[in-house]
């Protein structure tokens, strides 16, 4: 299961390259732990990295820490599945719930990246709100209500309630 960068590559919003950040990994409609990562899946990455000389970590599981704290409602109903061969399916976050993450990202990490994605997926306010309410759930200290807040005022939303 790919979030992140990657994930809107492959769907055509943006056209940098990225590294591939793995959320889960999935068994019918479970949802399991991308870390550590099933040893054919690691032997396979290996092999990519070297054959193509790419970073170690091309392929990695950062976000599945996500998981943990819970991810938006209805996220498995709104995977895009890609099947490549016979061998390999990847389900792709939705366009919403990228806005989701993207945002989460944004405050945590600054702009750049994550502010260049989200505007490439043009989220409505009423999506970015969804997005910030999703996000309080994982950090509801004030100083992340204040960025975020600032956050969402200059992505354009108007009257801003966190309902702190």
């Amino acid at each position: 299961m790919v979030i992140g960068g990657s994930g809107l590559l492959a769907r055509g919003i943006i056209e940098r390259s990225s590294d591939v950040d793995l959320l889960a990994l999935r068994s019918d409609n479970e949802l399991g732990s991308a870390e550590p990562m099933p040893a054919a899946l690691e032997a396979a990455r290996n092999r990519v990295a070297r054959d193509f000389s790419l970073p170690a970590d091309w392929l990695n599981p950062g976000p599945t820490d996500l998981l943990d704290f819970g991810l938006p409602e209805g996220f498995i109903d709104r995977l895009e599945r890609r099947d490549y061969g016979e061998a390999l399916t990847v389900y792709f976050a939705s366009r919403y719930d990228q806005i989701h993450f993207k945002l989460y990202a944004l405050v945590d990490q600054g702009p750049g990246k994550h502010e260049e994605d989200l505007r490439a997926l043009s989220p409505t306010e009423e999506e970015l709100m969804a997005a910030a309410r999703w996000s309080r759930s994982h950090d509801p200290s004030e100083g992340y209500a204040q960025i975020l807040g600032e956050v969402l005022a200059h992505m354009g939303v108007k009257d801003v309630d966190l309902g702190s």
